[in-house]
């Protein structure tokens, strides 16, 4: 029992895997102690294995029993930065994968708020009654009879009005300038005439 605790000597060779650790890690000391700690907890989950091999034929001998032990803990030090570096390249490869996906699917995120001010803009930019019915129907989710019923005005004049609110923002969503979403936003006197209601100057 006392041959076994003195070959398998683990402490005697700290030295020499915080060295090589360092080695590997560039001499960052907190990277070599991680490293060790993880090749330790291998060495002691896997230690039948070198137990087992000193029992192999032209394995036994008395001096050599040290040099044995120092290689399979290299060894095995070795193999645990070999894997945690292939763990960290194939995690860097999927966050830049995961980042490439992302920068093909969704636009930049401020060319997406500037988006979301020239709308806000455009919109608030409107008359006050052709933003009133937007806000109705398409924000609040009324019916044109509901949000007619809520202005206070006929339906058709709802509809006229929502037609030309929609037609000044796609202007803007199609490339056009504020100028020209203001004129398709302005009302016109001949299409209030066939539209009809309590707000037409004809009636």
């Amino acid at each position: 029992m006392k041959r076994e605790s003195s070959t398998f000597d683990v402490p005697a060779e700290l030295p020499v895997l915080r060295r090589y650790a360092r080695a590997l890690t560039r001499g960052d000391d907190g990277d070599a102690e991680d490293l060790v700690h993880d090749a330790l907890v291998r060495a002691y989950e896997r230690r039948r294995t070198f137990q087992d091999e000193r029992t192999l034929p032209g394995r036994a001998g008395g001096g050599a029993s040290g040099n044995r032990l120092r290689g399979w803990l290299l060894s095995i030090l070795h193999n645990v930065f070999v894997d945690r570096r292939r763990s960290r390249h194939a995690e860097q490869r999927r966050e830049a994968q995961a980042v490439e996906l992302a920068e093909t699917t969704t636009p930049p995120a401020q060319e997406h708020h500037l988006r979301l001010s020239q709308v806000r803009e455009a919109f608030m930019g409107l008359p006050e009654e052709q933003r009133a019915a937007l806000h109705l129907v398409s924000i609040e989710g009324l019916g044109y009879a509901e949000a007619a019923a809520a202005l206070g005005i006929p339906q058709g004049t709802l509809m006229s009005r929502l037609a030309r609110a929609r037609a000044a923002l796609r202007a803007l969503d199609e490339g056009g300038d504020a100028a020209r979403a203001a004129r398709l936003a302005a009302p016109s006197a001949s299409h209030l005439r066939i539209v009809g209601g309590p707000d037409d100057p004809t009636r």
